[in-house]
């Protein structure tokens, strides 16, 4: 959420900073009059009150001296009737704006480029090139229906489209890089590991944004204001909602794994297929709670934290910083991770790492004091993924697969793994 004081006195910078996200036509002019009739009121309420207040303290003087109330006490009541009628008015006022608030976007940092879409975007970095297959490369679903590790049509018939059941060897990778991954993070990086629930409440999915304006594409639980979470950013972020952190703490890095349920309406597509875009799938979160000023060199670090992961199952990406366009809805700027996908012939998308500033912080009320007798004021929150584990599983069954249908277990899997290659088990009993 943006600090009100911005768009009530700043409203060009407001109406540029939306044309830069490709919003030009948005009006401000409803809520400025709102704004305006909202202090208006609190000043008339207010001056009610002081007159109700010294209205008041004549009534026990003048009974004391046996003169008659019944005018002062009219005068009370119509006082009183017409500050309740504020008061609902207000109610309703600061309900409306607030809606208005939690449905504006971010302001996209200077640092971020103008620009549309992703064709708008600017490669920062590239590692490793793609691997020249010496055979027809197959895309993942198909690898993993051969080996009998992924079945996409089981996943169909017990729950729906875009659910997937992983067996064998397929299920021990996902849990394999879910375990590497923390691994690193928490070893090699300093994050502190959190195991946060998978069910989070509608005041917790608003501090973060995905609600109001999203909900159409969460899972909510039937009867219950309850949801199921699309990231653990979610949770862990409101971990410190209405909390005042010590300044000496920042900054503070947690890592967690989460399975992630969104619905996602309306998507279709190429990506609908494998694992790509699934309505359930598991990913291993970086959240981090830093200063202010602090905030733009923990997002390069968040972002080398989630390269390394890549860089050490050893699969081709590209690093992209997004155009004010293209950036997602509560971010200030986001770097994408892009890794190689063979079947694409192009670089999909395996995490995005982003700094929200105080954005969510607003929402979620959290804030810190750099020092004792100092003012509080709010964190910047940064998150990303470290990484998505569906689509780095279908990487490296795309990146590692032999011409015999087998794929190659990265090194840094195989203690995890407990084998160097993934085989279809049925062709070796055969």
């Amino acid at each position: 959420m943006l600090d009100i004081k911005i768009l009530r006195n700043d409203f060009e910078r407001a109406k540029a900073m939306m044309a830069r996200r490709g919003k030009p036509e948005l009006d401000l002019a409803p809520f400025l009059a709102m704004d305006a009739e909202h202090r208006a009121l609190i000043t008339e309420t207010d001056n009610l009150k002081a007159e109700q207040n010294t209205t008041s303290k004549k009534v026990p003087i003048m009974k004391k001296n046996g003169e008659d109330t019944t005018a002062v006490l009219a005068e009370m009541k119509t006082l009183s009737d017409k500050i309740a009628a504020n008061d609902e008015k207000l109610r309703e006022i600061a309900a409306k704006l607030e809606e208005f608030l939690l449905g504006f976007p971010n302001f996209p940092s200077e640092q971020v480029a103008d620009g549309t879409d992703a064709t708008d975007n600017t490669e920062i970095r590239r590692h490793l090139a793609p691997r020249s297959f010496d055979f027809k490369p197959l895309a993942h679903w198909d690898v993993g229906k051969n080996l009998d590790i992924l079945d996409f049509e089981m996943g169909g018939r017990v729950t729906g489209s875009r659910f997937t059941f992983c067996k064998g060897l397929g299920a021990r990778l996902e849990r394999a890089l879910i375990n590497f991954m923390l691994d690193y993070h928490t070893t090699h990086h300093g994050y502190t590991e959190i195991f946060p629930p998978f069910i989070a409440n509608r005041s917790s999915m608003q501090g973060t944004g995905q609600l109001p304006k999203f909900e159409e594409d969460m899972f909510k639980l039937e009867g219950l204001d309850y949801f199921l979470v699309p990231t653990a950013e979610v949770p862990i972020t409101n971990m410190y909602k209405d909390t005042i952190l010590e300044g000496d703490r920042l900054p503070i890095s947690y890592t967690a794994y989460s399975a992630c349920f969104r619905a996602e309406a309306g998507s279709a597509g190429r990506d609908t297929r494998g694992l790509i875009r699934q309505h359930q799938f598991n990913k291993v979160e970086l959240v981090k709670f830093t200063r202010p000023e602090d905030s733009y060199a923990e997002l390069e670090k968040l972002t080398s934290h989630a390269e390394e992961i890549l860089k050490q199952l050893e699969l081709p990406y590209r690093a992209m910083r997004l155009c004010a366009g293209d950036i997602g809805f509560s971010s200030a700027m986001t770097y994408d991770l892009e890794v190689w996908m063979p079947s694409y012939e192009n670089y999909v998308e395996i995490s995005s790492c982003s700094n929200f500033e105080d954005f969510q912080a607003r929402r979620a009320g959290i804030r810190y004091k750099a020092a004792a007798g100092e003012k509080a004021a709010h964190v910047h929150t940064l998150n990303g993924s470290g990484l998505a584990i569906g689509r780095t599983v279908a990487a490296i069954l795309e990146n590692f697969q032999n011409a015999d249908g087998s794929v190659s277990v990265p090194k840094v899997l195989v203690p995890y793994m407990g084998t160097s290659v993934i085989e279809c088990l049925k062709s070796k009993l055969s």
